[in-house]
């Protein structure tokens, strides 16, 4: 029975390695001026801008003119990341830069459980990057832990919350246009925070850029 235990907690030891290793969660970029939520949909991870230092930013360099007057809240800036198989723990797509409206070749690697390097280049020539840290989720009793609101779509949340927080029942980052509302899920404590989390992650994959983005 001892030994069956010791097997157990072990597991549970490697489980926990594991999910360390996953760049999936909040990130806060080098310059401290704004905070990603890296996701998954379908395989393939995406950064959206969740929180910035200055709120009431918009898009106004953005290469589509129907999109400069949108919020940089709530945009993908990390772009249909697909896992490197000889690598560890390194994904290649494509980055935005909102502050320019261009778009790069990228990489992000983690190099440990708390620190991301995220680097783009042009042409494979002029090449930088920025090493991201791991934000801490916000206790549900914290009274600072509301995020900068703000409206990406007409219909849409105009605050963003953390996943469990009692008191809102708004997703991590807005809808797009004609999405609804997903309910806060019912219950308390980790099941609640995880089905609030899940349908987050939901809503954010279903962002123009992440639906109709080539899949191989």
């Amino acid at each position: 029975m001892r030994k069956l235990a010791f097997s157990g907690m072990f597991f549970l030891a490697v489980a926990g390695v594991a999910q360390a290793a996953e760049p999936l969660g909040e990130w806060r970029d080098e310059d401290g001026k704004a905070t990603i939520r890296i996701i998954d949909c379908n395989s393939r991870l995406w950064g959206i801008i969740a929180s910035r230092s200055i709120p009431g930013g918009i898009d106004k360099n953005n290469p589509d003119k129907a999109k400069r007057t949108r919020p940089t809240l709530g945009i993908p800036v990390l772009l249909n990341m697909k896992k490197v198989t000889d690598e560890k723990d390194k994904w290649e797509g494509q980055v935005y830069d909102a502050t320019s409206g261009k778009t790069y070749d990228s990489s992000i690697q983690l190099k440990s459980a708390n620190a991301l390097r995220v680097e783009g280049c042009v042409a494979m020539i002029l090449c930088g990057g920025q090493t991201w840290t791991r934000v801490a989720e916000t206790s549900p009793s914290a009274p600072n832990g509301a995020r900068i609101g703000a409206t990406m779509a007409p219909g849409a949340p105009k605050t963003i919350a953390p996943a469990a927080a009692p008191k809102t029942t708004a997703a991590p980052f807005p809808a797009p246009i004609g999405t609804p509302k997903t309910p806060a899920p019912k219950g308390t404590g980790a099941m609640a925070k995880a089905g609030a989390a899940d349908a987050a992650t939901s809503e954010a994959c279903l962002l123009p850029e992440i639906v109709s983005a080539p899949a191989n």
